[in-house]
């Protein structure tokens, strides 16, 4: 280990830091250096739990030092040889995986450049996309091996909803919470729903967390979302663009495109999806049974990466870390500040208050079958399923709780007993155990 830069260690301090190590900006990429250079990372993280603390030690003493330090305790050599001899028996090393530029991704685009794909033997490449459709698209043409998929859409695909029928499963969620109201400023004195009759709301696809969040949101001021407002489907990336141009109103969207918003100065923050239904979930990792039963070990791998990925993800102290991580053009392409605003939940609200919420963004990678129970009834409310539907059989296929629970347990992540609970919506509670009972009760619906 003869030379060393402190992103080596910990990829926070790049990005416009100074880190005072003499080879700042050396580039190791690939094959052994790449792995010694995770292994690295994952002993500082360990070290140093809390990212602050290990960006001051990274930039007091620089990368070398730090490495000499480690190198005394830890055999360092010993365990990156360990690393490179552990992924044998993994049937599909090099893999692509899809993403949309939402910090709804977050852990899977993280554990590319903070080793979580690497730490399991995974040779991943992530690979931004422009829209969901296309992220659908590409999934079913095996053109990704997984991807970052909107919680309903693994439902859509396995009952043919909106495409070719194919079985995808979930296992895991990505985020819970993360979203937003987010109007113009010019509805600053139009707060109330009730006087949102005419509006064209931006939503990033029919199969989404978004489209049935705000449409139970409008419901419950009395507006029909199909007669009484239009809902335009728009890529989150192009939801900015279409609110500064004046072709919708507001969206129901993912961060950190509400907190760009604000910090152009085109909208403000309406209300936060957790107003709606505190610990939601919205996006998820998906892939195809075929997958899974063609490539066990592989999945094992990847699963394991992502749900440990998303752990991390999960601890406010490693949120600022995270951010100047996926912020770069490769991946979010946006301002620092912005993805941290979004992740911390310390945030500018578009009216001049500065809010504190670090409940704003969640990571949790339980896949509740109780989850798909609910996306399966406003599939059902708003006519998107025809006919009968077995709510329970089709969320327990989707959603791989069980799998889930026996990576946290590995992880030593906190992991549910139970497959299923209930929770509240509005104010209003949902039994996954009475589904077809929870759709009935709804005055406005279209089944």
């Amino acid at each position: 280990m003869s030379r060393f830069s402190c992103e080596m260690f910990d990829p926070s301090v790049v990005h416009g830091q100074s880190c005072g190590c003499a080879a700042h900006g050396v580039s190791t990429t690939t094959g052994e250096a790449r792995m010694s250079e995770i292994v690295r990372s994952a002993v500082l993280r360990s070290a140093f739990p809390d990212a602050r603390k290990r960006r001051a030690f990274l930039k007091s003493v620089g990368g070398a030092t730090a490495a000499a330090a480690l190198s005394q305790f830890f055999p360092l050599e010993a365990a990156t040889a360990l690393a490179q001899d552990a992924p044998k028996n993994i049937e599909k090393p090099n893999l692509k995986i899809g993403f949309i530029a939402i910090t709804c991704a977050s852990p899977i685009i993280m554990a590319q450049p903070l080793g979580f794909y690497a730490k399991y033997g995974l040779n991943a490449e992530v690979v931004k996309t422009a829209g969901w459709a296309v992220v659908r698209d590409k999934a079913l043409n095996h053109e990704y091996d997984a991807s970052h998929m909107l919680s309903p859409m693994p439902f859509a695909i396995s009952l043919g909803l909106g495409s070719v029928q194919q079985d995808w499963q979930i296992p895991a969620i990505e985020n819970i919470n993360g979203q937003a109201i987010t109007l113009a400023m010019a509805l600053k004195d139009r707060r109330d729903p009730k006087t949102w009759k005419g509006l064209r709301f931006g939503i990033p696809f029919d199969y989404s967390m978004h489209n049935y969040l705000l449409r139970y949101y409008l419901a419950e001021a009395g507006l029909d979302p199909d007669t009484d407002v239009q809902l335009r489907v728009i890529p989150p990336p192009e939801m900015v663009a279409n609110l500064r141009a004046g072709n919708i109103d507001g969206f129901l969207g993912p961060d950190p495109v509400n907190q760009r918003a604000v910090f152009d100065g085109l909208g403000f923050i309406h209300i936060l999806s957790r107003e709606i239904w505190d610990g939601h979930p919205c996006c998820a990792f998906g892939t195809s049974k075929a997958f899974i039963a063609e490539n066990p070990n592989t999945f094992l791998a990847l699963s394991r990466a992502i749900i440990d990925a998303t752990g991390y993800a999960n601890k406010a102290e490693n949120r600022e870390e995270i951010a100047k991580a996926i912020a770069p053009a490769n991946y979010l392409n946006q301002p620092e500040i912005v993805v941290t605003q979004a992740l911390t939940g310390t945030y500018a609200d578009g009216l001049g208050n500065i809010i504190k919420q670090p409940q704003r963004a969640g990571f949790d990678p339980f896949p509740w079958e109780s989850f798909g129970v609910w996306i399966l009834t406003q599939m059902k409310r708003w006519g998107q399923i025809k006919g009968d539907v077995d709510y329970a059989s089709v969320a327990r296929q989707v959603m791989l709780a069980t799998d889930a629970r026996k990576q946290m347990e590995g992880l030593g992540l906190a992991a549910p007993a139970s497959n299923a609970k209930t929770f509240v919506v509005m104010g209003k509670a949902f039994d996954p155990a009475k589904p077809a009972e929870y759709v009935a009760s709804f005055p406005i619906k279209r089944s």
